[in-house]
């Protein structure tokens, strides 16, 4: 059974993101371990020849981080 006690993103930190015209992206899909998101990543590439598609590493500490930042300039 899945614990539901934490959101998917802190879970699952590995992303396969689609990048878009104009500094835009879409999560495509997360996994918990690197090898994962590369199998994903070989398939899609296969599948979709003229579509860009990246791995990151979405760190729920450095989102944490950066919203942070954010609100102390704000209120500067």
């Amino acid at each position: 059974m899945i614990s539901m006690s934490q959101p998917k993103s802190n879970t699952h930190p590995w992303c396969v993101i689609r990048q878009l015209p104009n500094m835009q992206r879409i999560v495509v899909a997360r996994f918990r371990r690197r090898q994962d998101a590369d199998g994903y990543l070989l398939i899609l590439r296969q599948l979709m020849l003229n579509v860009s598609h990246v791995i990151v590493f979405d760190s729920p500490v450095q989102a944490q981080l950066h919203t942070s930042a954010a609100l102390s300039n704000h209120r500067d």
